[in-house]
């Protein structure tokens, strides 16, 4: 009987603690929720029951705005990735993007293989190879 003295207060504040911290800003009432949190830690048997009689905005559930359309209309649709065009632009990009990559790597490729011809004829240019300021025509 005296672990009931302990075990429904502590389970009070328990629940009123989680109920405050699953509230959002908007539906406490008179206070910040950070207040709440306070009173309801500090004032171990007070506390939550205030927060459970004056702390949260509570609707009735006739008029049909309770907690489950309030979570329905803040919760967002889940939509499938072929089907979320944010996802689909970011596909895009990246493609894009790797394609100009690849173009940028294919210009860079072509470019030092001309500076490699460039320089393999010089050179053969220099050794008495045939090249096209030469005026005698190579012999055979």
């Amino acid at each position: 009987m005296r672990a009931l003295l302990f075990i429904v207060p502590l389970a009070l504040t328990i629940y009123a603690f989680i109920d405050c911290l699953n509230t959002s800003e908007e539906d406490t009432k008179h206070l910040p929720k950070i207040a709440w949190v306070f009173i309801i830690l500090l004032f171990w048997i007070v506390g939550p029951v205030v927060w459970l009689v004056a702390g949260k905005a509570r609707r009735n559930a006739a008029t049909g705005t309770g907690p489950s359309s309030w979570q329905r209309g803040r919760r967002q649709q889940w939509v499938a990735p072929d089907d979320n065009p944010d996802f689909l632009k970011s596909l895009k990009d990246d493609k894009e993007a790797r394609k100009a990559e690849a173009e940028a790597e294919a210009e860079s490729r072509k470019a030092e293989k001309a500076e490699k011809a460039e320089a393999e004829e010089e050179l053969k240019r220099r050794n008495g190879g045939t090249g096209p300021d030469d005026k005698t025509p190579p012999t055979s």
